[in-house]
C-alpha cells in the first residue's frame, strides 16, 4: 500500500514539473497570441464573417419566431423552447465556418507585398508547435520585423532587385529552412551532428534571418536603395529538385566570410 502511494506521489510530482515546464516555456501547446499585424488581421477576418452571420441568423430567427406569434397569436412556452434551440445551433454550426487555414507554402511570395508579409507571418504561427522554445521567440520576433519590412517594400517597386531579393529571402528561404527541420524526425533534432543539432542549426539560422531581415529595413528606410546589397550568405542553402534541403546544412564559416563586404568583415 505504501509503495502504490509512493508512486502516485512521483506520478503527481512529475505532471507538475511537466506544467511547470510548460509555463515557463511559454505555454507553447496553448493558443498563442499573432506574431503581428498582417497575421492578426488575417485571423481577424474569419472571426468577423462569423459574428456577422450569427447576427444575421439570430435576426432571421426572431423574426420568423415574431412572424410566427403574431400569426397563431403567441408562440407559447415551446415556442420559446424551440427559438432558443435554434440559436444555440445557429451560434454552434455557424462559429466553426469560415475556418482559418495556415496558408500554404507555394502561395506564400503571391500577391503584393502586404499579403506576402501577412501569408508569411500567419504561416509561421502555424509552425511554432513545431520548433524548440529559442526558435519560437525568434520566430515572435520576426514577425515584428516583418511588419516593419513590409511598410518599407511598399515604397519599393516590385521589380527593384533589392525587393526580388528580400521577397526571395522572407517567402522562400525562411519558410524553406523551417520546412526542412520539420523533415527531420523528433528524435534526431538534438542529435549532435558535425554542425551541431538540427534544434541548434534551425535556431541560429532563424537568428541570422532576422538580422537580416533588420539590416534589409534599416537600409530601406535611410532610403539607400542603390547601396543596398542583399547579404548572400545567408541565402546559401543547397536546395534539392524539389527546392528543400534533406537536412539544415552546417554553414562553413570560412566560405561565409569571404563572402562579406570589407566594411562587414570587421564585426566578426
Amino acid at each position: 500500500m505504501a509503495r502504490d502511494l509512493t508512486r502516485e506521489s512521483d506520478r503527481v510530482l512529475e505532471e507538475s514539473r511537466a506544467v511547470l515546464r510548460d509555463n515557463q516555456a511559454g505555454g507553447r501547446h496553448r493558443r498563442m497570441p499573432s506574431i503581428g499585424r498582417g497575421s492578426a488581421e488575417l485571423t481577424r477576418k474569419p472571426l468577423v464573417r462569423k459574428l456577422r452571420n450569427i447576427a444575421y441568423a439570430s435576426g432571421a430567427i426572431f423574426v420568423f419566431a415574431l412572424i410566427a406569434g403574431l400569426i397563431i397569436d403567441g408562440i407559447g412556452f415551446v415556442g420559446i423552447v424551440i427559438t432558443f434551440l435554434a440559436l444555440v445551433a445557429a451560434g454552434i454550426i455557424l462559429g466553426k465556418f469560415p475556418r482559418l487555414e495556415a496558408p500554404r507554402r507555394a502561395d506564400l511570395n503571391k500577391g503584393d507585398v502586404r499579403q506576402m508579409v501577412s501569408r508569411t507571418e500567419l504561416w509561421l504561427e502555424h509552425q511554432r508547435a513545431a520548433l524548440p522554445p529559442p526558435a519560437v521567440t525568434l520566430v515572435d520576433q520576426i514577425g515584428v520585423q516583418l511588419d516593419a519590412l513590409g511598410m518599407q517594400l511598399e515604397h519599393v517597386e516590385p521589380l527593384h532587385p533589392a525587393a526580388v531579393e528580400t521577397r526571395k529571402l522572407v517567402g522562400e528561404t525562411l519558410p524553406g529552412m523551417i520546412d526542412a527541420y520539420r523533415k527531420i524526425p523528433a528524435h534526431l533534432r538534438t542529435e549532435q551532428r558535425a554542425g551541431g543539432s538540427p534544434e541548434q542549426q534551425i535556431v541560429d539560422s532563424l537568428g541570422k534571418i532576422s538580422k537580416e531581415i533588420d539590416h534589409v529595413t534599416r537600409q530601406l528606410a535611410d532610403g539607400a536603395l542603390d547601396d543596398l546589397a542583399i547579404r548572400t550568405r545567408y541565402l546559401d542553402y543547397r536546395y534539392g529538385a524539389e527546392g528543400e534541403p534533406a537536412a539544415l546544412p552546417a554553414p562553413d564559416p570560412l566560405e561565409q566570410l569571404n563572402r562579406l563586404p570589407e566594411r562587414d568583415k570587421q564585426e566578426f
